[in-house]
């Protein structure tokens, strides 16, 4: 058996994240089509005493995916198994993308996600597994819609997560960085297909900041876009209509002209780092001055263009603590002269009872911070991503599970009410660490292993 499973493996196959940030060269890496294959898989693993990453899209852009092991791709594990337009549940293989579920399934049925993220291309598992989420002071993030998981252990036993069987486990396995078993299949809760109706409008960061509970409030999803080096902020109030979808969009986007304007421009900036608060003015001015109005099928306003590659770092803070920690990035940003990339994004969530979630027990804010790499080139961010984590861990931060940051298990154990259940949890489910790399190593403060390669 050993010959056959390794023969489903490549060598050699060198893994890159999606913003190019890190990579990693597993020794074998899977793309497995059956659930009998993933176990195989599994079980000549801990044969040869392998650890196991399963990667999704790849989307996240720190080394949360990275193995110098086995690397399990669930590309070709990605079926819809079942819609329930009664329920209004969709179950799906870990490795079926949002936007396949957004293109295909859901507007087929009448029905969609309740709320989602930036991007798309992203996988079930992926999804759930960091946290990921989008914005809704009633909406939380999107593992807080599972209703039911099928678990993979090491062994190769499979398990059924909901809330009648194996309960005291769905609050864990709803969010669990891959760290307890291979996700089989995942079902999410949807509601009846809507269209949503978002007022783009400037604004400034004072007042915003001053009457934020009455702008989170007012709006199904709202969120805000603060440009560093300015005042200025664009608004996005978003609600649910029966209006018929209407949308205004700029040609020179459209044709994609815009984004290399701008890469052009940001490119220059690597050299004459100065350019930077003229650059977002420049850009606010063109293109965020005027109110803007979209009516349109749900997805297509939660989604949109991340326009090119980036670093990112994004914490969440309890919501009352948005405008110090803005006042004192923009401070810092503007005493060092630091040429902070637009946009700072800013967007609330609903608080949940998830053991990792960011955020468990409180209502939050996530604060979202870029620097672009224009045409893939390397930008000085290190200071500034040091800084903003200095900023956010005064105020009670939690980092974005996929995203950078410098925090262990001594930090998390104070953060998170609930570590200690998690990681009891994760050694009974996976007690040879069979399911950790690097990243996760370094969160449970396990014992290390070099398998990061940053960019």
């Amino acid at each position: 058996m050993s010959n056959d499973i390794r023969s489903l493996g490549k060598s050699g196959k060198k893994f890159t994240n999606w913003a190019t940030t890190y990579s990693c060269t597993p020794e074998l890496y899977f793309e497995p089509e059956t659930e009998d294959e993933i176990r195989k898989i599994l079980a000549y693993a801990q044969e040869k005493d392998k650890k196991v990453k399963v990667v999704g899209f790849g989307h996240s852009p720190s080394d949360i995916a990275c193995t110098t092991d086995f690397m399990i791709s669930l590309c070709r594990y990605n079926n819809v198994i079942k819609v329930d337009k009664e329920k209004l549940q969709v179950t799906v293989q870990g490795g079926c993308l949002l936007k396949e579920l957004n293109d295909h399934v859901l507007p087929a049925n009448d029905m969609a996600l309740s709320v989602q993220g930036a991007v798309c291309d992203l996988t079930a598992a992926g999804v759930i597994s960091t946290g990921t989420h989008g914005t809704g002071a009633q909406f939380g993030i999107i593992s807080s819609y599972v209703v039911n998981l099928e678990l993979m252990k090491a062994s190769g036993e499979v398990i059924t997560i909901n809330e009648e069987v194996n309960s005291e486990l769905l609050p864990a396995a709803a969010l669990s960085l891959g760290s307890l078993g291979v996700i089989i299949s995942v079902t999410l809760q949807c509601e009846k297909a809507f269209r949503l109706h978002c007022k783009q409008v400037t604004n400034t960061l004072q007042n915003v900041i001053e009457n934020l509970d009455v702008y989170v409030t007012s709006s199904d999803h709202f969120k805000f876009f603060w440009y560093p080096h300015t005042e200025s902020v664009v608004c996005f109030n978003t609600n649910r209509t029966k209006e018929e979808p209407k949308v205004k969009s700029s040609w020179i986007w459209d044709m994609g002209v815009g984004y290399y304007l701008l890469q052009i421009l940001l490119w220059f900036s690597t050299f004459f780092p100065s350019l930077v608060p003229s650059i977002n003015r420049l850009y606010f001015k063109l293109f965020c001055s005027s109110s803007v109005e979209r009516i349109d099928r749900s997805d297509k306003i939660f989604n949109f263009n991340c326009l090119f590659k980036q670093y990112v770092m994004e914490w969440s803070i309890p919501r009352n603590k948005v405008g110090v920690v803005l006042w004192e990035l923009k401070e810092w940003i503007e005493k060092n002269r630091f040429p902070a990339h637009f946009p700072v994004e800013v967007r609330f969530v609903k608080g949940d009872n998830i053991y990792l979630s960011p955020c468990y027990d409180q209502d939050s804010c996530y604060i979202n911070i870029i620097m672009y790499r224009p045409f893939n080139t390397l930008v000085s961010h290190e200071t500034y991503w040091n800084e903003y984590q200095s900023i956010v861990a005064k105020h009670g931060g939690r980092p974005h599970w996929a995203k950078d940051h410098n925090f262990t298990g001594t930090e998390f154990i104070k953060l998170y009410p609930k570590w200690n259940e998690f990681c009891a949890i994760r050694e009974k489910m996976d007690p040879n660490g069979m399911f950790l790399n690097a990243n996760l190593e370094r969160v449970f403060n396990s014992r290390p292993s070099p398998s990061r390669n940053h960019v």
